[in-house]
């Protein structure tokens, strides 16, 4: 009697068959078959006591940065950036090199998983086969009521789910990120578009400059490709012609970025676009021309109460940026998170064309698909019967008030692809775990920090510790079974097809290599790591455009009696998915020196007339939510501002991140500005002391800085 063979056993027979026949002749992928082996079992070209290298892309964040990691006997040891990647030219940031820490980390989830109970905390492993069915079945409902919310990286995937829910007739997937929130970029790529008719993120070139205002953009921290930023600031700083570079950087707090700038501007939050204008229309009467139009209708008087500037200090500022030969005016994220962020982008852009000058950029496309508010809003009226979530924590990194958490309750199935237990994988139904980007294939586009084309590729280092799979072979696999329209039009043979086929198009684009055909490119693609063109390709944008038409900046709203100008940032914890990095939670945070927590910074001042001092216990509280923050007296911020790092708060994600510090999405009120961006820098809280103390982990001693303050 005949065994009966699923739909997918057979796919899975004949794949196989098709695969050895294509090794063997020589005419398939040979490169998916070369498997990092352990020491127990090492391949023929490892040898004991000799390290291996692998060129891929970190995955830490979606800047792209290229990695050399080493290995020794099958294990990955060091990540060191790759020297001819364009976006990082060798350097690596905290986060990338905490990549291993990533892999080896003892709380991944290491075999796919289904709930006893939603959010009930218990588990039982499943097979693959079981998950395969389950993810084959749940893709076979109602197209409309199945939704895929992802992350910012890695882009392969992303295009594949696109694919897969365009031939099911589904919603396209949302992507979101925390650190996408606080640079703003919906914002910023909606100001490009409408001043210059190109929806991209620009590539500022900050080595070409010689005056650089930088409204809220911590580029040597976290914004959108600080290691690319990083190399442009220390261009700018080497100077030319014996010239020496000039910052200035306008923030409420000093940042790493302010602290590096020769002036910090402590601006009243939300006032970043006032002070543009007002520059823009000092530095046109300076030169005896006719003010634009975009800076025309500014109050001067009223910006200087509104901002908090003094009018010498914005002659001063016109003044140095009319002599300047180069300028460049930079719009970050903490001057457009705001309800008049749209407004404020597009008046801190015009600032480039005052001069008749071009900001030389790269208009790169960005992918911002699908509604965040509208999924939660479906997913509240039951009209979400689906939900796959993979690279993004929405539990955690969603404001609270946004509903999420209660919205999920009405999605009968949802499916996470976590590597690792976080808040939305334990509220999940299935855990069917991905690879770590240190055993994935896949590739990532540079959007905002290289000064050419260039695509970077991933490639495993090593072999999958665990029993996980790739997310784009499980979503392949799934469609396949379905049949019909949908296997019909998913075709590819596993991911590595699918990434050969997209990056087909590249082998004739002018990159600095090339190859008759797709199996040579792909082996210049992973041993390089990636594609890029030889030569800067700098694409001169005129902003002139902007001048000539009206700028409508809002006032920020006014401060609130008893009440505080609320601030929250990211730092190596990234989206708060580092948080289960020992080596970020003992790195010290370069401003407070403070490890392993989150603080609230209060300026000394401030916490006099509180009666507050270093270590209290205060509650913060706003309409949307409260949380407890312990205090750090920060003499490098506004007495009226207040201020959370992003990032730790988690009640999951593993044992080294669960149950230190506060989440700030807990008091994150729903703003959003015209662009759709959350104005997360227009919240403002109430502090209020609770009697209590706790010492903080900080590596400066216990008297810091700027004295004992701590009473």
């Amino acid at each position: 009697m005949s065994e009966k063979i699923s739909r997918r056993k057979f796919l899975q027979i004949s794949s196989l068959g098709a695969a050895a026949a294509a090794v063997l002749t020589g005419c398939g992928p040979a490169s998916r078959y070369v498997v990092r082996k352990p020491y127990a079992n090492m391949q023929e070209y490892n040898q004991t006591g000799v390290s291996t290298y692998y060129a891929t892309t970190c995955r830490e964040c979606s800047a792209g940065c290229g990695l050399i990691m080493r290995t020794f006997e099958g294990r990955a040891i060091k990540a060191e950036g790759n020297p001819q990647h364009p976006v990082n030219r060798g350097k690596l940031c905290p986060r990338g090199l905490t990549a291993v820490q990533g892999l080896y980390n003892p709380d991944r989830i290491k075999e796919p998983r289904k709930a006893a109970g939603r959010s009930s905390g218990n588990f039982i492993d499943i097979t693959w086969d079981e998950a395969l069915d389950t993810a084959s079945n749940l893709l076979g409902g109602d197209p409309a009521g199945v939704a895929f919310l992802m992350g910012y990286q890695p882009d392969h995937l992303f295009d594949l789910v696109k694919e897969i829910t365009a031939a099911m007739g589904a919603p396209e997937p949302v992507r979101y990120n925390t650190l996408a929130m606080f640079e703003a970029r919906a914002t910023l790529i909606e100001a490009m578009r409408q001043i210059t008719g190109k929806s991209g993120l620009p590539f500022f070139d900050l080595g070409s400059a010689d005056v650089v205002f930088s409204f809220g953009a911590n580029f040597l921290e976290t914004w959108l490709s600080p290691l690319a930023y990083s190399r442009g600031y220390g261009n700018l700083r080497q100077g030319r012609l014996g010239k020496r570079g000039y910052l200035v950087s306008f923030e409420p707090r000093q940042s790493v970025t302010s602290g590096a700038a020769d002036e910090w501007i402590p601006v009243i939050p939300g006032s970043e676009g006032l002070v543009a204008k007002a520059i823009g229309r000092l530095a046109a009467q300076i030169n005896g021309e006719t003010i634009p139009t975009a800076f025309a209708d500014l109050d001067l008087a009223q910006t200087v109460q509104q901002s908090g500037v003094s009018e010498e200090k914005l002659h001063h500022l016109a003044e140095l940026f009319v002599q300047a030969q180069q300028p460049l005016a930079i719009p970050g994220g903490g001057a457009l998170g705001h309800a008049n962020g749209l407004a404020s982008a597009k008046a801190i852009l015009a600032l480039n064309a005052l001069k008749g000058t071009l900001l030389a950029s790269l208009a790169t496309e960005d992918e911002l698909v699908g509604s965040l508010a509208s999924l939660v809003n479906r997913m509240k009226n039951g009209e979400i019967h689906t939900l796959f979530i993979h690279g993004v924590n929405p539990v955690f990194e969603l404001p609270a008030a946004l509903g999420f958490t209660d919205a999920l309750k009405n999605v009968k199935a949802v499916v996470s692809f976590s590597s690792f237990p976080d808040e939305t994988a334990l509220a999940s139904d299935w855990i069917l775990p991905d690879h770590t980007g240190l055993e994935s294939f896949g590739y990532q586009r540079v959007l905002a920090g290289s000064d050419r084309p260039a695509l970077s590729s991933l490639q495993p280092v090593v072999a999958p510790l665990y029993n996980t799979r790739s997310t784009a072979d499980v979503l392949i696999e799934a469609a396949q079974s379905r049949g019909g329209a949908l296997a019909a039009a998913i075709t590819y043979q596993d991911e590595v097809d699918f990434i050969q086929q997209k990056i087909l198009p590249y082998i004739n684009a002018g990159g600095f290599y090339t190859a008759p055909e797709i199996l040579t490119f792909w082996s210049s693609w992973l041993q390089y790591g990636g594609w890029w063109k030889a030569n800067p390709e700098t694409v001169p944008i005129d902003f002139s455009s902007a001048l000539g038409e009206s700028i409508p900046v809002t006032s920020p709203p006014s401060l609130m009696e008893g009440k505080f100008h609320f601030l929250t940032y990211a730092t190596q914890m990234g989206d708060g998915s580092g948080a289960n990095r020992p080596w970020l939670q003992e790195t010290p945070d370069p401003t407070t020196t403070v490890m392993w927590n989150s603080w609230i910074e209060i300026h000394p001042e401030t916490a006099a007339k509180l009666g507050l001092h270093d270590d209290d216990v205060v509650r913060v509280s706003s309409t949307a939510g409260e949380l407890e923050a312990i205090v750090y007296l920060f003499p490098a911020i506004r007495p009226d501002t207040v201020a959370i790092p992003f990032g730790q708060g988690h009640t999951a994600l593993g044992r080294f991140a669960e149950g230190r510090g506060a989440n700030p999405a807990a008091v994150m009120e729903i703003l959003l500005n015209e662009a759709g961006d959350l104005a997360y820098g227009d919240l403002q809280v109430t502090i209020t002391p609770t009697g209590k103390r706790r010492p903080l982990a900080r590596f400066e001693s216990r008297e810091g800085v700027y004295g004992d303050h701590a009473g």
